[in-house]
């Protein structure tokens, strides 16, 4: 199995990240607007892009510290892998540790969602520092699969 990992700071609260974590206006304005669903433990959030989407059901959330989600519908690639957030407060900034877990192999597709990932926590970082992220279909573009 592999992993695509990233860490990111961010000059914002713990609180404010896991809002935009944990709320379906929060994701839409940093991920996808096309976000629906629920967000409590349990449930399901679905995330829609142009090429596609994916299901993700929240399996643990932690106010200000974990979000731990996983992939219920979506490529098959990602099927049954896991998103995991862990925040920490640094003096003035937020840490970000995020993980997407659990890929059986190296797949080019791979490749993309890990530039993708960076795209989005990009986002994140924006919309948690200036109230404006780049959610799709206002994000970077990269490939042919975007």
């Amino acid at each position: 199995m592999v992993d695509i990992l990233h860490k990111v700071g961010i000059a914002s609260t713990p609180d404010t990240v896991y809002d935009a974590l944990t709320t379906i206006d929060g994701l839409a304005r940093w991920w996808t607007e096309d976000t629906t669903g629920g967000t409590d433990v349990g449930e399901v959030v679905a995330f829609r892009f142009a090429a596609g989407g994916f299901d993700m059901r929240v399996v643990e959330s932690d106010p200000g510290k974990h979000v731990l989600w996983k992939v219920v519908d979506g490529p098959e690639e990602w099927i049954g892998t896991t998103i995991d957030w862990r925040l920490r407060r640094d003096g003035d900034h937020t840490t970000v540790l995020f993980s997407h877990l659990g890929w059986r192999e190296p797949v080019e597709f791979m490749h993309h969602c890990s530039t993708k990932w960076a795209v989005y926590l990009m986002s994140l970082k924006a919309l948690a520092e200036t109230g404006r992220g780049a959610s799709h279909p206002h994000d970077v573009k990269i490939d042919s699969w975007d």
